[in-house]
């Protein structure tokens, strides 16, 4: 996959992922884009040790893969962040 598309999926995956966490209005278009590249990673890894596939190209699973990595991520942020509060 080139670059742009690694933007516009992680920017999906970040945002509805966001939305699934409740984190929406607190993030910004840079931080969905960032945390659904990130989540399209951690996804890919999670895939794979369960047997899986995980990223394949500018698809609807791949789309699946990051918003699963991206809900990960940012429910590990949260129960970090409210047990520091």
């Amino acid at each position: 996959m080139g670059i742009i598309s690694w933007i516009i999926i992680g920017a999906l995956a970040g945002w509805i992922a966001s939305m699934f966490t409740g984190n929406n209005k607190t993030m910004g278009a840079f931080a969905n884009i960032l945390t659904g590249i990130a989540g399209g990673l951690i996804g890919g890894f999670v895939m794979s040790i369960l047997g899986g596939t995980g990223i394949t190209g500018f698809n609807i699973w791949s789309l699946v893969v990051s918003i699963i990595g991206a809900v990960i991520l940012l429910s590990v942020i949260n129960a970090f962040s409210r047990r520091r509060s």
